[in-house]
């Protein structure tokens, strides 16, 4: 036969085979390669606002955060979604799930006036969260800035920045 079972004319017993096959294991890391390529835009917040810089020290991340973006033109964005200032109550209530001691983190262009700033803080207020957490880029302190200004110094890029 050409490809295939060889005739064995010395008895039943067939050659065992010592290699290991590695097409299913191939398989299952392609499928999960896919699932992460699809699944990684998603967890990322496409809103591009031009944010002003902070020397605070970053406060730990949840699992799923909630972003409220105030943008330039004075417009809401709830996650990736542009919301109206009446509705953005109970779309939080809906991604929150009506968890009222969810943190919110509020992000807004460094264009915004402080008085608009604060509407929406007040509407956060207003809709009953009261855990809210600015976010800001984050810079090294103004002791360290000598130090930062030398070239040679690798520095790791800034939330919303790629290298």
């Amino acid at each position: 036969m050409a490809g295939g079972i060889r005739e064995n004319h010395s008895g039943d017993e067939l050659q065992e085979s010592h290699e290991i096959n590695v097409t299913p294991f191939i398989d299952v890391m392609l499928v999960l390669l896919i699932i992460f390529m699809v699944a990684a835009p998603l967890a990322t917040v496409d809103v591009s606002v031009d944010l002003p810089a902070s020397t605070a020290k970053p406060a730990e991340r949840p699992d799923e955060p909630v972003y409220v973006t105030l943008k330039e033109d004075m417009s809401l964005a709830l996650g990736n979604e542009t919301v109206a200032r009446d509705a953005l109550g109970t779309n939080l209530d809906r991604l929150t799930e009506g968890n009222k001691d969810a943190r919110i983190f509020l992000r807004a262009d460094k264009a915004v006036d402080y008085g608009a700033f604060m509407e929406v803080m007040n509407l956060l207020r207003d809709a009953g969260y009261l855990k809210i957490a600015l976010v800001g880029l984050e810079t090294l302190p103004a002791a360290q800035a000598p130090a930062a200004s030398n070239p040679a110094a690798p520095t790791a890029p800034a939330e919303g920045q790629t290298p």
